[in-house]
């Protein structure tokens, strides 16, 4: 079993919010093809990061799915699709083996 993590950020880079329409689509499709989503919306978490001598930051929400197999092109495939609609260079997506108890 796995748990994938997406951090997905609230704003484009100009400090635009995005439409919730967007995380709803994309906690949808993660529902139908895991049989499930959890999204950490309540309270953003904070990204900092220096870029170009300054400082950047961002705020971000965190999106789980979990998997029996981990189909590593098929997410390869999906943040390349989720960096283009949220107009991101990267998007984390993340994966780490669980047990479940």
């Amino acid at each position: 079993m796995h748990l994938v993590q997406l951090l997905l950020p609230l704003c484009d880079n100009s400090g635009n919010a995005f439409a919730e329409t967007v995380y709803t689509s994309i906690r949808r499709e993660l529902t139908e093809r895991f049989g499930g989503v959890t999204a950490f919306t309540r309270a953003p978490a904070q990204g900092l990061w220096i870029s170009e001598g300054g400082t950047t930051h961002d705020e971000i929400v965190v999106v789980e799915v979990m998997t029996a197999d981990l189909d590593r092109e098929w997410w390869v495939s999906y943040r390349a699709t989720l960096e283009m609609l949220l107009k991101q260079e990267h998007i984390v997506v993340r994966a780490q083996p669980i047990v479940l108890l």
